[in-house]
């Protein structure tokens, strides 16, 4: 075992919690605040407007897959192990990453020309795509070496940019268009300040340049990480072109306006992800046993945060609705689409592991499979239910992702297999007493029943012991290492 990947392994351990917790706390207040950023933007839009905005960000994803190849998870994977080699790695990225996006904004262009009849959107859609995908590669940086407090910093920034430029926007009537180049202003920002950051404080010395050897030498381990990505975005967004394509604009925009909730929730899953999944790829190389235990970990805590979000947003529905001032056909979809966030959340955990021990392809397969049964679904069903289909249809696909991750894990890692039912038992015991009390209360506003469903929960959490005491010493240890950075210098 190097003792460069030792190190490693005690640097990431060591910060895993602390910086969890910094971005999951930066990207509540960010999902918070596109939440009503988005809820701004639509109702500025209208349903058949906002209908066709969502459509381009829905091809905008199917094609981002050729701009990154995979490249970004594996850099990050690869750069945690070798933290020496991170300049040579990024500036061959960088100079590879021009090429890739030149590429998909030609296949971007086609598409949207063809397929979804939005020639007018194409070169503001070319443009975020670009921005997008430099953004992605460069803050993948601060989660390889393990400060998360970086990225957290950007995503603030993101945010105000957006939302002021979105609201200035809607003020003025603006069309799709210029909402488009105003999330392209965020992430161009963003490419700035992650450059900043990276020289001045020391993350990685980047020599620009172009490595063939590196390029053809990871290659065939970043394929099956874009297979994977695209398969994952297919059957996140095949639904919307199947379902523009069978019905109007505006139904489309009754779903994606309900799914943008359903959406949104996932930075919870990935915050945690991203900051987990270098530590777990390190203990793979270093400590299988401590890979179980922070496996065992990462799948409770994602229950534990999805659970409870899965029943509120199910009683509550109609609340929701009124805070985020819904499309009232928007509703519906938003209760069947509740089932999924569990699901959603769980997901995260099977994905992040076998990427980890270096079983990315079987990433592709349980994709794939997930994404055969969503298209599948529905080309069956949304001609019959349109919009209410495809949002049952997304349940299932989420269930059956987590059903074949799981599966994949233990078949190939045996000492890793994952006793859910243990795990989980207790806080699905809590989540439904939660449900019971929140149902009465969902008549009021939701800034009275939220808070006492959270507490209500809390409590039986607490009262159950769906927490042992090593968890909860895991969690204060790591936010007291936060809190004072230097005892453990």
């Amino acid at each position: 075992m190097s003792e460069q990947a030792a190190g490693a392994a005690a640097e990431l351990g060591g910060r895993a919690v602390s910086n969890t917790l910094v971005i999951l706390g930066a990207r509540v207040i960010s999902r918070v605040a596109s939440l009503v950023v988005v809820v701004v933007l639509a109702n500025a839009l209208g349903d058949t407007q906002y209908g066709r905005y969502t459509t381009l960000i829905a091809y905008l994803a199917l094609v981002s897959v050729i701009a990154d190849l995979g490249f970004n998870p594996l850099y990050t994977r690869e750069a945690a192990r070798n933290r020496r080699e991170l300049g040579d790695y990024l500036g061959t990225l960088l100079v590879l990453k021009l090429a890739l996006a030149v590429a998909a904004s030609v296949v971007l262009a086609v598409a949207l020309a063809l397929g979804a009849g939005l020639s007018a959107l194409i070169v503001p859609g070319a443009a975020l795509l670009i921005a997008t995908a430099y953004a992605n590669l460069l803050r993948n940086t601060f989660y390889a070496v393990g400060r998360a407090e970086f990225d957290a910093i950007a995503i603030i920034a993101e945010m105000a940019i957006q939302g002021g430029l979105i609201i200035f926007g809607a003020r003025r009537h603006s069309g799709v268009s210029y909402f488009v180049w105003a999330y392209t202003a965020s992430f161009l920002f963003t490419i700035v300040y992650s450059l900043v950051v990276i020289r001045v404080f020391n993350l990685g010395r980047v020599r620009l340049g172009f490595d063939r050897n590196l390029v053809r030498r990871w290659f065939p381990l970043a394929l099956p990480f874009a297979f994977t990505f695209f398969l994952t975005n297919l059957y996140f967004r095949a639904d919307v072109p199947i379902l523009q394509h069978f019905r109007s604009f505006a139904e489309v925009g009754w779903y994606t306006f309900a799914y943008k909730p359903f959406e949104a929730l996932q930075f919870v899953p990935l915050a945690i992800q991203v900051v987990v999944y270098p530590l777990l790829g390190v203990y793979f190389v270093t400590d299988v046993s401590r890979l179980k235990v922070a496996y065992e970990r990462f799948f409770k805590v994602l229950v534990l945060l999805g659970w409870p979000l899965t029943v509120g947003t199910f009683v509550l529905v109609h609340p929701i609705g009124r805070l985020f001032r819904l499309f009232t056909q928007s509703e519906p979809s938003l209760r069947i689409l509740a089932f999924g966030i569990v699901f959603l959340f769980a997901n995260s955990a099977f994905y992040a592991m076998l990427n980890a021990i270096n079983r990315q392809h079987l990433n592709a397969w349980a994709t794939g499979l997930a994404a055969a049964i969503n298209i599948v679904l529905n080309l069956i069903f949304i001609p019959l239910y349109g919009y209410l289909a495809a949002s049952t249809t997304t349940v299932i696909t989420e269930a059956s992702l987590c059903a074949f991750g799981w599966w994949f894990v233990q078949r190939n890692q045996p000492e890793l297999r994952l006793a859910v039912i243990r795990l989980s038992w207790r806080i699905f015991l809590a989540g439904a007493v939660m449900g019971v009390v929140l149902y009465p209360l969902s008549r009021y506003s939701i800034f009275v029943s939220l808070p006492a469903g959270g507490l209500v929960y809390l409590v039986a959490i607490y009262l159950i012991r769906a927490i042992d005491p090593d968890e909860w010493r895991l969690a204060r240890q790591g936010l007291l290492s936060r809190l004072r950075p230097n005892r453990h210098a």
